[in-house]
Parts: C-alpha cells; sequence; structure tokens
C-alpha cells in the first residue's frame, strides 16, 4: 500500500522509532501532495513548518488505528492533519507577538526564514488544511464527524488555543501559577492534541475510548514536564531552540514548583500510569508504552 509516494506498513507492530519515522513521511507526504499544485512562498513554507519533527502525534494516530485493526492508508489524512494543526500552532508561538524564537528544529523559525505575515499566513493555512485533510479519512460519516468536532474542540478555545492564551494571561498578569492551574493550563495547551492523536482510533473504530484516553492525557502532561526540564537542563544546540527562557522570565512551570528531581518523578509516574491504562491491548501497545518511555528521556 502507498500513500503519497511512501509504502505503507501493514497492521503488524513495528519498533518506535520505525513507526515514528514511517508517521513523519506520512504526514510530510500528504501535505506535500496537497500543496503539489500550488506555487509560491506561503506553500513552501507550510510544508517548511511540518518537515523536521518527531512527528509524535501523527505516529499516535497511526499507532492507535493500528491497535483497532484499522488500515494505514484509511487513517493517514488523520495523522497528516494532527501534524499541520501542531505545526501551525508552532509557527505562530515563534512570532515576537508570542514566544519570539529565532530558531525551531535547529532551523530558523518560519518568520525568520520568510517574515511575519508569511509566518501569520502559513499558519492559518494550515489550520484550514488540516480539516481538509482530515475529511479524506475513511471511516463512517458518524466517525468522521466526531474526529472533526474533537480536533475543533482540541484546537481551539477549549484546548490548545485557549491554553495558550491562559498561559500568556498568567504571564502578563506577573502572578505565577500554583501546581493545579499549571495542570489545567497545559491540559489545553499541550495535552489536549497529544490526547485526540491517541483517541484517534477508538473514535475510527467506534470503540471504547478509556483506555486511550487515560493513556493520552498522561502522555500530555509527562511530555509537557519533559519539556519543562528540557528548558531548564538542556543545551539548546541539542534541543533544536532557545532554551532557559521560562526562568529568565520567572515564569512557574513543572520545575520550578516541584524541583527538578520532583518533575522527574512526576514525569516517570505519568509514564507508568500511560503504560498500565494499555493493559487491555496487551502485547500489542508495546510500541505505545515505548512512546511513553521516549517523551521523558528525549533531549529534544
Amino acid at each position: 500500500m502507498t500513500e503519497g509516494g511512501f509504502r505503507l506498513a501493514a497492521l503488524e507492530r513495528r519498533p518506535l522509532k520505525d513507526a515514528m519515522a514511517q508517521a513523519a513521511k506520512v504526514a510530510q507526504a500528504r501535505v506535500g501532495f496537497a500543496l503539489s499544485t500550488q506555487e509560491g512562498d506561503l506553500p513552501a513554507a507550510m510544508l517548511y513548518a511540518v518537515t523536521g519533527g518527531k512527528a509524535l502525534r501523527a505516529f499516535l494516530a497511526l499507532e492507535s488505528a493500528r491497535l483497532h485493526q484499522i488500515n494505514p492508508v484509511a487513517v493517514a489524512g488523520a495523522a497528516a492533519a494532527i501534524e499541520c494543526i501542531h505545526a501551525y500552532s508552532l509557527v505562530h508561538d515563534d512570532l515576537p507577538c508570542m514566544d519570539d524564537d529565532e530558531t525551531r528544529r535547529g532551523q530558523p523559525t518560519v518568520h525568520r526564514k520568510w517574515d511575519e505575515a508569511t509566518a501569520v499566513l502559513a499558519g492559518d493555512a494550515l489550520q484550514a488544511l488540516a480539516f481538509e485533510l482530515l475529511v479524506q479519512t475513511d471511516c463512517s460519516p458518524r466517525a468522521k464527524m466526531n474526529l472533526v468536532v474533537s480536533l475543533a474542540h482540541a484546537a481551539g478555545v477549549r484546548g490548545m488555543v485557549g491554553g495558550q492564551a491562559a498561559d500568556i494571561a498568567a504571564e502578563t498578569a506577573g502572578a505565577p501559577l500554583d501546581l493545579d492551574r499549571i495542570m489545567a493550563l497545559q491540559a489545553g495547551k499541550t495535552g489536549a492534541l497529544i490526547t485526540w492523536s491517541a483517541l484517534v482510533g477508538p473514535r475510527m473504530a467506534e470503540a471504547e475510548r478509556e483506555p486511550m484516553t487515560i493513556y493520552g492525557e498522561a502522555l500530555g502532561q509527562a511530555f509537557q514536564i519533559a519539556d519543562d526540564i528540557l528548558d531548564e537542563t538542556g543545551d539548546a544546540a541539542v534541543v533544536g531552540k532557545a532554551v532557559g527562557k521560562d526562568a529568565a522570565a520567572g515564569k512557574a512551570t513543572f520545575v520550578s514548583l516541584l524541583g527538578l528531581d520532583g518533575a522527574k518523578r512526576r514525569a516517570a509516574d505519568l509514564v507508568d500510569a500511560a503504560c498500565d491504562a494499555l493493559s487491555p491491548y496487551g502485547e500489542d501497545a508495546e510500541t505505545l508504552k515505548e512512546a511513553a518511555r521516549f517523551v521523558i528521556a528525549r533531549t529534544h
């Protein structure tokens, strides 16, 4: 089976490294194909924005679908869609009016490589393209509607954008948040898209969602804690973006509230909870368990 020029594996379980590499290729190929008839800076900036990342969210979409015996060709649109949403959020986050970053994934940010107007428009267009790709997912009309509505919620004021707004409001107010408010904020800003990705499989299969919901929510929080740890201890050359910005801004993070060792313990406990939630799937879920362990062991 091929999708956008790349061969898609069948339903057998693959090692994490291979599965994530495949997910990145599928997402980038789908976006590249969608933009192949367009010319100019805007489509170039869009494709640039989705290239070079870990494609964790696309991987989760494909892997959760595999657990539910869904053909990988059928879910490719959803995998590409979530990477478009994630990429758009990064393009906008990097702008001078937001985090004002000059590098992303070890490369110049979109507004540095082109300009701010192109970055804004590329983000806007990636968000629109995400829903175009999502409706190409091969599942029942009811499941497809569920995917569309749930992604709109996860990406919007109830999820990622709402979390980002709360983060900016807290920083503007100059009053550091307590742990409960940090957890709620990050559940939207970071966790909502990760949880949505983990639920692609059960949503498409119209199956029980609780195990993958627990997994996705725990993974999302562990991912953010790992990000906070990297901002505190990471090397910018390895991480691929500026580090130390949270501490310099006096921003409350899991590390500032729990301490470095406490944050690491919390992340490890969350990974254990994520892996335990996968017990109904047996050995078939080992790659997802690998992903949970990878999230807190990563260096970028």
